[in-house]
Order: structure tokens, then sequence, then C-alpha cells
């Protein structure tokens, strides 16, 4: 029988934590509500189904890790690794997130309302109808999108606490062989790798950038007008070997 249940982290060591979480989900709980994280890992790591967690504190290391269907919402911020191989779900954000968020993300959405840290989204990949996608409300690191397979990253740099920095770090993109990268505004030339072009975002691009947009929104409760205020650029991989030729003759 579904139902809820309220956990009070205070204190709690996180294998304590996600095994209290495991047996109420063996018992048919199908909400939970997370209160006073402070760095427990793991959180909701490998779960299936209709599931859906309030985190209110600060999880650690690779929450939501190959997590399958669950929604997490997190009030405050996460530690590096969330998102983890993650296959399916949603995870929503009202804060900043640290490293390799998204890390060989497979399926599913990842919004942040602020900055992000480095590495976000490599190694990501899309398959058949599965088609992750990564919204970063603020400014993100170095390495975004690095050795992209598939899949949506969308950069706002709106919503961010460092207001005098770039819009991404260095090496945007780098190796980048599939999947796109939609940039709120424009791109600065020096920090995107050889093997991206840059490009304006079509008719049909800005479509699909609204629809996200408008879920976005509504998820982290901000104004989808404002964020459609404006240009968008469109980063795409020049080869879906771009080091090929470095390692076997073409």
């Amino acid at each position: 029988m579904a139902g809820s249940f309220k956990i009070d982290a205070t204190d709690m060591d996180y294998r304590r934590l996600n095994e209290i979480v495991r047996e109420n989900v063996r018992n048919g709980i199908d909400e939970f509500v997370l209160d006073n994280v402070v760095g427990q890992r793991y959180i909701a790591t490998a779960l299936k189904g209709n599931l859906t967690f309030t985190v209110n504190g600060t999880p650690g290391q690779d929450m939501a890790s190959f997590m399958k269907g669950p929604k997490i919402v997190v009030n405050g911020n996460v530690q590096d690794g969330t998102g983890n191989t993650m296959d399916d779900g949603q995870i929503v954000i009202k804060g900043i997130a640290g490293d390799v968020l998204g890390y060989v993300m497979r399926g599913g959405t990842i919004y942040v309302q602020g900055d992000v840290g480095y590495r976000v989204g490599i190694h990501m990949k899309s398959y058949m109808d599965q088609q992750p996608v990564i919204v970063i409300g603020g400014k993100a690191g170095d390495f975004l999108g690095e050795y992209m397979a598939g899949g949506v990253i969308l950069l706002l740099g709106m919503f961010s606490g460092k207001p005098d920095a770039p819009v991404a770090g260095m090496s945007l993109g780098t190796g980048m062989h599939g999947g796109v990268i939609y940039v709120r505004g424009n791109v600065p030339e020096d920090m995107v790798g050889r093997e991206i072009k840059v490009e304006p975002a079509d008719k049909g691009d800005l479509e699909a950038i609204a629809e996200i947009v408008r879920d976005y929104s509504e998820e982290i409760g901000v104004d989808a007008a404002s964020i459609m205020a404006s240009e968008f650029m469109k980063l795409l991989p020049r080869s879906h070997r771009p080091y090929g030729d470095m390692y076997v003759p073409v």
C-alpha cells in the first residue's frame, strides 16, 4: 500500500539512512521527506519506479546514481556525482551542484537552479527514445559536456552567484561527438574546442528549448518568458569521431 514516510537524518550514518529508505520502499512507501540531510551519500541510488523524494539539506556524493524512475527535489545544494549513470527519472536542485553532475547519464532530466562545477554532463549518451537533459540555470566550470555522445545540455547563465565569471569555463564540449549544447547568449570563441562548431539556434531548436524551459520553470519556480527573451547558440560536434585519426588511419 502506497504511503509517505518522513526521516530526520540528523547525525544519521548514510548507510543507516539508505537502509531505512529501502526497507520502506519494500513495504510499499512511495513518498519520502528527508530532513536535515548533511552529506549522506548514495540517496536513492539504483532505486526504480514511481517514487518521490523531498530532500531538505545537502545530500552527499553520488545521489541518484543508476536511478531509474524516481523524482528527487532538493531544497539545497548537492555534492559531486549526482545523477551518475542515471537511467531515468528527474532531479530538481534548488541550489548549486558540484562536479561531475550527470556523468554517463543515459536518460531522465536534471534541473539545477544555480551554478555547477567541473565536468558536468561528460559522456552523456542517448539510446533510441532515451534523451537525457541537463538544464543549468547559472554558470558552469571547465569541461562542460566533455566527450558528450548524446542528449541535451541547456546552459542559461542567469541565476548565478558568479556575476563576473564567463558563462562556462574552458574546453566547453571537448571531445564531443553527439548530442547538443544550447547556451543562452553568446559563446566566447576561446572557451570552445576546435572540434566544436557554434551557430545560432534555429526555429526548431528554439521550439525544443522552449519546451524544456517550460518544464524547468515550473519545477524551479522561475519565469519562462524571461529565459526565452534572448538569443541562444547551438554547439555541435564537427565529427562523430573527433580523435579518430589520432589512433587509427581514416
